[in-house]
């Protein structure tokens, strides 16, 4: 997407809805073991700021990552998810049983929630820059349309 989409009305409309959208996906990230929701729900909400951002703004938008960029991140989060499931299995634990995790924290619960946390961000990332990735392939098929 070259060139911006929208005048004045949607560009303002934007520049309010953008940053409620990143802060309520990164509210969904961080609650997401307490309440309905977690890594997939705020990825996707992440992924529609950068999309968004993408729409109104064109090539020149702040909330910008594009190609090898958003597979390698994307790669980053399957990692870090497999490596937070898998390392308790070293430490004498199954898989994805946090309280082995190997962190100083004074209690089980803390450690627990610390391994779901990054188990959501792990899916957060995935989700979030594989939206964007497949954005970035859908326009590139329409570009090459034109």
């Amino acid at each position: 997407m070259r060139k911006p989409f929208g005048g004045v009305v949607l560009d303002s409309a934007f520049r309010v809805i953008v940053p409620f959208t990143i802060i309520y996906g990164i509210y969904v990230l961080t609650h997401g073991e307490f309440s309905p929701g977690g890594g997939f729900q705020a990825g996707a909400l992440l992924a529609v700021g950068v999309v968004l951002a993408r729409l109104v703004q064109g090539e020149n938008a702040k909330f910008n990552i594009k190609g090898t960029h958003a597979v390698m991140l994307a790669g980053l989060g399957a990692f870090l998810y497999a490596f937070t499931g898998i390392l308790p299995m070293f430490f004498g634990g199954n898989f994805l049983e946090y309280s082995y995790l190997p962190v100083h924290l004074h209690e089980t619960a803390e450690i627990h929630a610390f391994g779901i946390l990054m188990i959501e961000i792990g899916v957060t990332l995935t989700v979030m820059m594989t939206i964007i990735d497949i954005m970035d392939v859908l326009v590139k098929k329409g570009d090459s349309d034109e």
